[in-house]
């Protein structure tokens, strides 16, 4: 079988390349699956670069989630065998992955494989963020870096809840699509000041809530847009720069700032909250209430140009690798 590997981190498109490997055999509690559609996401090339929560033990395969149909199962699984499932396990970008029975979600058939390929990484983490920022029907929710495909995703739940959303932008490209999905209000950082906007459109209040995935000078200027008791749910650092953060708001607005990683959410919360989260992932996604463009598809082979294509701004859709 192919799968994709790196010996060492490094810039993704420098560093993958595909490695022929004997198909592996699940043991006990494991679940071989033959992969379909797997996405690239900021954690996976994250993860590549050893910046992420979870280190590599080189040499690596690499991809976190994806979707395909069950090959074969160990001792003390009980699933059939060509059943469609999403899955989560380092590795994914591979004709076969290995991975534990638990990590698997099983596809309604409604679903298209490329929105089953997408299924756990942003909608669970979009969901997950915004029932933990706290925002009521009629608050604001700010989003930085709003065009991103979590970013795409928070701003469709947040409209069937009635949560009023402010998004950040660097380009007025998708500004359009961004609207039809519900975004109330757009600010594009290269050309407006954002404090003072989000003062405007807010009345002076500030957003109850701001979902950050960018750091650097977004991240501190995000903090001025805070209401008082606001709270900012950290959960990437696209610009790789840590922000200055005004200390004095923070005391005195009583802000509180905090990382989000839904590794670590999914290990916290009880197995109740879980399974409704689950529940309404898979609702959203296989009645179409949400959607999750694809832009294009790679091969194995392709994956230098699926990764870079992955990087280049102003995308409007995922990118998947296709085995």
């Amino acid at each position: 079988m192919k799968r994709i590997v790196f010996q060492n981190p490094g810039k993704p498109a420098d560093i993958l390349h595909v490695e022929e490997v004997e198909i592996p055999t699940p043991g006990p509690d494991e679940v071989l699956v033959k992969v379909i559609a797997s996405p690239i996401n900021p954690s996976d090339v994250m993860f590549v670069q050893n910046l992420y929560g979870i280190r590599p033990q080189l040499p690596s395969g690499a991809g976190f989630e994806g979707m395909g149909t069950i090959a074969k199962v160990g001792e003390n699984v009980k699933m059939t065998i060509g059943s469609r499932v999403s899955f989560t396990g380092i590795g994914a970008w591979g004709e076969y992955v290995l991975t534990n029975h638990r990590t698997l979600i099983p596809v309604p058939d409604a679903m298209p494989d490329n929105v089953a390929a997408q299924l756990f990484v942003n909608p669970f983490t979009a969901v997950a963020m915004v029932e933990e920022s706290g925002v009521k029907e009629g608050e604001w929710l700010m989003i930085t870096a709003c065009a991103s495909a979590l970013g795409k995703m928070v701003i469709q739940i947040c409209q069937m809840r009635g949560i009023k959303t402010i998004g950040t932008v660097r380009r007025d490209d998708l500004n359009e699509e961004l609207k039809a999905l519900g975004v109330t209000e757009i600010i594009n950082t290269s050309t407006e000041n954002m404090a003072k906007r989000v003062q405007q459109i807010t009345e002076h209040k500030g957003v109850r809530a701001v979902l950050e995935c960018v750091g650097g000078d977004t991240a501190a200027e995000a903090v001025k847009c805070m209401g008082r008791g606001a709270v900012m749910l950290i959960y990437g650092l696209l610009s790789l720069e840590d922000p200055k953060i005004n200390i004095g708001l923070m005391i005195f607005k009583e802000l509180t700032l905090k990382g989000f990683w839904l590794t670590d959410w999914m290990r916290r919360v009880d197995a109740g909250t879980r399974m409704r989260v689950a529940q309404e992932v898979i609702t959203l996604l296989a009645t179409g209430q949400v959607q999750l463009p694809v832009e294009a598809s790679y091969g194995l082979d392709d994956i230098k140009q699926a990764v870079t294509h992955a990087d280049t701004p102003g995308r409007w859709g995922k990118i998947l690798v296709k085995p």
